[in-house]
Order: structure tokens, then sequence, then C-alpha cells
């Protein structure tokens, strides 16, 4: 197999990368064509969560831990890293979010907030899919206030911490091995996060029902009682919320890579529909204002790719701040919503129809808007950044 453009890089950005890595670009591709396209509607109509083999198939490439020494198979970009994203997303949103959470914010908390000793211990058991990770830092009352308002609490008890709480909307969090907890120190009021295996007495989960959203992705409800955690599990260089916000800007990027890819999974759809469906004796494709929908679509695709591959860019080099990845997120996101809403309305009543995929990347676009900071709470980081004052309730 050899490497091709994606019809919709309509500026060829994919093209800049590596042989090495157009390589496994190849293999993901075939990877998700053979394994998750056919089985993805089904599983999001029951709202049922991957095999497992899908999960040691993305070990095997390579997915999990790539940014890491210790779980990585070669160097790579930010870049590179984004390209999986947006190629897994276009296929289906739940695997891109899986492999993002798994990747950037289970793998990436013990990366940048872990010793070393938690990094060689951790990080190639998440890499080899031995274990499934969650992250959970959302609360049921706090959410976009997690810097000060967090609940959960942490109690050091000899070479022991005791943590109490609850968290929701936590992604795998009802069938994860393992799970970043996040708590403030009743002594210091400080956040820490902490690595807690799920099998550890008075760690509940329950799987939140009803998603209409990223439905394969199994999001919980979790409890915290008495939770006891060794102080070796305890994050060691994690002291503060700025461990946590630094975490959440290396994964903020791909985020708004996953959207971009959610939008081409609509537009993809719609390129092919529109060849296909005939109405007033052609096909649709050759109608101008399915021709405009597209058009519009290709245009916001084309100019988050510019977005995206910019950002990350900047975190090869170092230069990328909060106010960069929170503006790749905004912009990204925005786009989405009116791509598949475009998308979808050029299938007219079909476009409800599960079959025809348009609607789950349309449903999902709502939960990727939504998740790893709102458009307002990033808008704000942004402001920040132009104006110098913190407009934060």
């Amino acid at each position: 197999m050899t490497f091709e453009q994606l019809a919709s890089d309509f500026y060829g950005y994919e093209n800049a990368l590596t042989d090495q890595e157009k390589d496994l670009i190849v293999r993901l591709r075939a990877f998700l064509e053979a394994e998750v396209r056919p089985i993805v509607n089904d599983l999001w109509a029951k709202a049922e969560f991957f095999p497992r083999s899908i999960l040691k198939g993305m070990a095997e490439l390579g997915l999990f831990g790539q940014p890491w020494e210790e779980s990585r198979q070669f160097a790579n970009s930010a870049v590179f890293r984004g390209w999986c994203a947006l190629e897994i997303a276009r296929v289906d949103a739940s695997a891109a979010t899986l492999v993002g959470m798994q990747n950037g914010l289970v793998m990436g908390s013990i990366a940048a907030a872990g010793s070393a000793e938690q990094r060689a211990e951790w990080l190639p058991k998440l890499a080899s899919a031995e274990l499934l990770g969650a992250f959970a830092l959302t609360e049921p009352l706090s959410g976009s206030d997690s810097a000060q308002g967090l609940r959960t609490i942490a109690k050091r008890d000899g070479d022991s911490w005791v943590i109490n709480g609850a968290k929701r909307w936590i992604g795998n969090g009802s069938i994860s091995d393992v799970t970043i907890v996040w708590a403030k120190d009743a002594d210091d009021g400080q956040v820490k996060g902490f690595i807690v295996p799920t099998s550890t007495p008075g760690y509940s989960a329950t799987r939140i029902e009803n998603k209409q959203a990223l439905r394969i992705v199994q999001n919980a409800d979790i409890v915290l009682e008495n939770v006891v955690v060794p102080e070796a599990n305890r994050l060691q260089k994690s002291t503060s919320f700025r461990d946590t916000a630094a975490v959440l800007r290396l994964t903020r990027a791909e985020v708004a890579w996953a959207a971009v890819g959610n939008s081409i999974g609509a537009y993809d759809a719609a390129v092919k529909y529109a060849s296909e469906r005939i109405q007033f004796g052609k096909e649709i494709g050759g109608h101008q204002l399915i021709q405009d929908l597209l058009a519009k679509s290709l245009g916001n695709i084309t100019a988050s790719i510019g977005v995206v591959t910019r950002v990350s860019e900047m975190l090869d080099d170092g230069t990328q701040r909060d106010e960069h990845s929170a503006l790749a997120k905004v912009y990204t996101t925005s786009r989405m919503r009116e791509t598949v809403a475009w998308c979808r309305e050029l299938f007219g009543g079909n476009g409800i129809v599960l079959d025809y995929d348009v609607m789950r990347f349309f449903a999902d676009s709502e939960a990727i808007y939504s998740y790893e900071g709102t458009r307002e709470m990033n808008t704000l980081i942004v402001g920040r950044a132009i104006t110098g004052k913190a407009a934060f309730v």
C-alpha cells in the first residue's frame, strides 16, 4: 500500500509528513477500514464499547504512548500525532476519543507529572493496552471551574492518602483498569494527581445511560469513598492545578485535530452520497445548491487543517501557550458544527438514518464541541491573552 493524499486535504498538508510517518498513516487507514468501520454503527447504536482486539490493534500500531520515550515506536512530531487523531476521527470520533484519553490524558498525566519510576512502571502497560486508563477531573458540581471548585479531597495519612469525593463524565470510567484521579489536598488546598487502580476498595463507577453522542465511549459517574492510595501512587511532580492544566494543554490541540477529522467524516459521506443520489434526473452532486454546501464544508475543513497544523508546529518548537491551543479548539469545533450540519442537510431525510453515517458525525460533534474546555471557557483564555485581563468569574 502506498500513501495517498486525502481528497479532503485540499491543500495537501499531510504530504509534509516524513516517509516513516506516512507509512504508519497508511497502516492506520487500513486498520480502521478493516476493523473499525464495519462495526462502528452497530456499536454506536447499542452504546457498546470496542472489542479488546481493537485496543490491541491500536497498541500494535503504536498509537498509545506516541510522545513518550518509554512507549513510542519511533520519534515523531506533534503534527503527525494530530494527523493520527484526524485519520481516526474521520472514521469514528469515539475511537479518536479513546486514543486521546489513553495516549494523552492518562499517559500524559503520568509522563508530565509522574516520577521516572512511575513512568517506567505504568507507561509501557498502558501503551500495550495491557491496562485501560481513565482521567477523572470533572465532578457533578465542578466542570469549567475545576481549578478552584474541586470537591474531591485527598487527606495524607502516613504513607498513604485517603480520597473521598465524586467524579462525573469520566470516559472509560466504568471499564478502566486504572484511573488518574485529581483531588484537592486537605492540608494545603492544592490539586494533586493520583494513580488509582479501579479494584481499590471504595472505588465504584456507574455508566451514564441515554447518552446521545460518542455513544461508544463509556462515560461514568465515579464515587470515591475512603479510597486508600499509597504515596507511591501520587503523581510525584503534581503540586497544583497548573500541572493538571499542562496535561490539558497537551491534549487540547489533538481534540482540535479530532474535530477536523469528524468534519471530514461527515464531508466524505456527503461527497459519496452526492455522487449516488439521483434527483431531477441527475446526481445531486451536479446541482448548484449541493455544490455550495460541499464547497463551504471544504473551506471550513481546509482552514481548520491550517490552524491545527500551525498550533502543533508550535508545540514541536516549544512556543505553544494555553491561548494557542484554546483558540484552535474554539475555531475548529465551531467550524465542525457548521460543517456537519451542512453535510447532514445534503442528505435530506436520509441524513437522520444511521446507515448513512452522517448522523453519527453530526451527533458526536456536540460532545467534541463541549469536552476538554467549552467554547466559552476557551474564548476567555484567548480573551485574556488579547486584553491582558482575566474575565473568569
